[in-house]
């Protein structure tokens, strides 16, 4: 259940950019990391210029960009993750143009008790148990 958020210096980022930071790192997930697509999902946050600062200085002659993806610890190699934040790095230079020297990206791999989707940790979805959560943890449908 990969989570990635992807801020950009740019609040007027055409939708056409937006959609492509989308897709290509869904992509990624699923070639890099072995992910789901339909599990992926991606946040593109264009930010006002002026709230992006590198040494205290705000960055106005490149994008200021950064992705931050949430994964589930110990479900990567170190390779897997590599070719992930390489490939995250190439995509931004792609899609955004020149970026400051500090552009980065960063995986959070998260503990399987710690998060999950639907009411439903990924400790139970891993293990296949998801269907034996109590019912005060399993949010009620229409």
């Amino acid at each position: 259940m990969p989570y990635i958020r992807v801020t950009v210096s740019d609040p007027d980022l055409p939708p056409a950019r937006r959609h492509a930071l989308a897709e290509g790192l869904t992509d990624l997930a699923v070639s890099a990391l072995g992910k789901s697509a339909a599990r992926t999902t991606v946040h593109v946050h264009p930010a006002p210029a002026n709230h992006f600062f590198i040494a205290g200085r705000p960055v106005h002659e490149a994008t200021g960009a950064h992705v931050e993806a949430s994964i589930t610890a110990g479900t990567n190699s170190a390779e897997e993750k590599a070719h992930f934040l390489t490939g995250a790095y190439a995509l931004l230079r792609e899609t955004l143009g020149i970026l400051p020297p500090v552009a980065g990206v960063a995986l959070h791999e998260l503990h399987p008790e710690s998060y999950g989707y639907n009411g439903i940790t990924q400790l139970a979805h891993y293990r296949g148990t998801a269907g034996s959560a109590p019912a005060a943890d399993v949010p009620s449908r229409p």
